[in-house]
């Protein structure tokens, strides 16, 4: 493992949902602005997704009380349908998800933190995000 590798972040969860629901549900738009939050305070208004290697997505990120937001947003560098997504953000940074099991599904977030922000809280919300998809899924079974 290299000095890059060692320096990414990871969240994971397991879902109890067939994998093509789970896939649908992490991917369409209409879907990941119902569970894309890590808290009460924050919600997704808007989302895009061209889920393709070389497709971009966009995800609004707001706090409720419109005072703040900031969009999460990058290009697609490797997308294996029902098992991986790969990709690169804006500022440089990459991440991966994967997706293995069939029903229950493991995902595992690997991600590379920002330096500007403490490790543990970009972990805490990672995790937090991750929490909320399995707790969408769940209740619309």
């Amino acid at each position: 493992m290299d000095a890059k590798e060692q320096a990414f972040l990871n969240a994971e969860t397991e879902v109890n949902a067939p994998i093509d629901k789970v896939w649908v549900l992490w991917n369409a738009p209409e879907h990941i602005t119902q569970w894309n939050s890590f808290s009460d305070e924050w919600h997704t208004p808007k989302a895009e997704n061209d889920l393709r290697k070389g497709g971009r997505f966009l995800y609004v990120m707001s706090l409720k009380d419109g005072s703040f937001s900031f969009n999460f947003q990058g290009t697609y560098d490797n997308v294996q349908n029902l098992q991986l997504i790969a990709y690169t953000l804006d500022d440089g940074r990459q991440a991966n998800i994967s997706f293995t099991g069939s029903n229950p599904v493991k995902i595992i977030e690997n991600f590379e933190p920002d330096k500007n922000q403490p490790n543990d809280m970009q972990k805490k919300y990672c995790q937090a995000v991750l929490d909320s998809f399995k707790r969408y899924v769940e209740a619309n079974l």
